[in-house]
């Protein structure tokens, strides 16, 4: 897809990709204002570029941190507050962009202590004084255990970010989700299952790589069926199209079209992915059509 010329024009110093040096440069800051008011202009004028125009990474594993601030800047930043787990030491993280250029904070919830301490230290070294630091708060999560944790975090209501990667049971504890109402959720989901409908069983005792490492998780149809069901409408997802975007219905709107699960896995590492697949494709699944 060409790249809208403006879009091009505003981010031609940095998309996609930051390098780590500048993750503290007061300009980032100003760049990323700049690309927000440029995307309001483009609403006004209907000529908003597509989401996948707007990818860039600063702390993101990939290009997450700008298809986020693309969809904040369309929805609006009312709720500066976030959950994510999964995400070890909080740095590399889907929401340390919105902690350090948007004054969000939140809580990260891993399993591993000495990630969680050294990302407590990076926060520490690495502050926001507009806002308090992020919690991080160590617990093996499981669907049973999600809700507890998360109100223990200091978390409850309306939050603006839930962001999930567990690398096992994401689709169940997100399924089990019901203290907090989340704007936007980011999700891993399992691209090596391609366009089938399944989900491999619950099992709170599940760490990766379990028995198999391509059997864990769920396929983005089934996620997606779930996150409709939660009521969220799936608008766009990484490049390589396995950390899925969703909207809560209630806010998403014209500029944020639902798009289907099968124009995000167009990528060509998708078919190398689903050659994964054969090993496990008669193991057993839910299937819940």
């Amino acid at each position: 897809m060409k790249m809208n010329p403006g879009l091009k024009h505003i981010l031609k110093k940095y998309l996609k990709y930051y390098t780590i040096k500048k993750r503290f440069k007061p300009e980032v800051r100003a760049e990323q204002e700049e690309l927000m008011a440029y995307y309001h202009s483009c609403m006004l004028e209907g000529k908003l570029p597509n989401i996948t125009e707007s990818g860039f990474k600063l702390f993101s594993q990939f290009e997450e941190d700008g298809l986020l601030l693309y969809v904040f800047s369309i929805l609006g930043m009312k709720h500066k507050t976030f959950i994510e787990f999964g995400a070890d030491d909080g740095i590399n993280s889907n929401s340390a962009n919105l902690y350090y250029n948007h004054d969000f904070t939140g809580l990260y919830l891993d399993g591993n202590e000495k990630a969680l301490a050294r990302g407590r230290f990076f926060y520490k070294k690495h502050g926001n004084s507009k806002v308090q630091s992020p919690v991080f708060k160590q617990a093996f999560i499981t669907a049973e255990n999600i809700n507890q944790l998360i109100e223990e975090g200091g978390m409850q209501g309306e939050v603006g970010l839930l962001s999930i990667d567990i690398d096992g049971n994401d689709y169940w504890v997100w399924k089990a989700i019901d203290c907090v109402s989340a704007q936007v959720v980011i999700i891993e989901t399992h691209n090596e299952f391609g366009m089938n409908d399944i989900i491999v069983p619950y099992d709170p005792e599940y760490f990766y790589p379990g028995k198999h490492p391509t059997y864990h998780g769920a396929s983005p149809v089934a996620m997606t069926k779930l996150a409709k069901k939660k009521g969220y409408r799936l608008v766009g997802a990484n490049e390589l199209g396995f950390n899925f975007i969703y909207v809560r219905e209630d806010l998403a709107n014209d500029f944020l079209p639902e798009v289907s699960v099968e124009s995000l896995l167009q990528h060509p590492s998708n078919t190398e992915a689903r050659e994964r697949f054969e090993a496990v494709k008669d193991w057993e699944f839910v299937r819940e059509g």
